[in-house]
């Protein structure tokens, strides 16, 4: 019985470790848990609704957006002046914001012009909470085999992004 106690006292510290380190990796976000495109619903401006199902299997840029943030219209318009880079990309730009405050900045930005840019309202809010985005813009980048590359929350620099869509 004494062994079995003191094998017991050597062993606790390594089960504990194991245990803190489990805890540890459950407190990543989602996007970081599972890193792929989110499959959450989305509608389009045109009322379709659709998942990442939907989404051609290229390299991807997930801009999530809030239809108030000057970050946001910034890299919006940024991008656009730069559209001849980022053509070769899907980008699917989403807002947590009801779908007629999207059509709004869709038809400001004239993003049908746009074939490469996909742009969707989720009014759930699951969006945030799967990348526990916490300031506007939140940038994911995704490989064509849908694997998460890099994220970026807040503003991010056009030459940033293109590095990782490129690698």
């Amino acid at each position: 019985m004494r062994y079995l106690f003191l094998l017991l006292c050597a062993c606790m510290p390594m089960m504990l470790k194991a245990q803190f380190n489990t805890a540890a990796a459950n407190n990543k976000p989602p996007y970081l848990q599972y890193p792929v495109k989110p499959a959450f619903e989305m509608t389009l401006p045109d009322g379709h609704k659709i998942t990442k199902n939907d989404l051609r299997k290229e390299k991807t840029m997930v801009f999530v957006f809030s239809v108030d943030c000057d970050h946001c219209k910034h890299l919006t318009e940024e991008m656009l002046r730069n559209m001849d880079k980022f053509k070769k990309y899907q980008i699917l730009m989403v807002t947590p914001f009801n779908v007629d405050q999207m059509k709004e900045y869709y038809k400001q930005y004239n993003i049908a012009k746009y074939p490469n840019i996909i742009m969707a309202s989720e009014p759930t809010r699951q969006i945030m909470y799967f990348y526990d985005l916490h300031y506007f813009p939140g940038l994911y980048i995704y490989s064509a085999k849908d694997k998460f590359v890099k994220g970026f929350e807040g503003s991010a620099k056009v030459d940033s992004l293109l590095f990782y869509l490129n690698k």
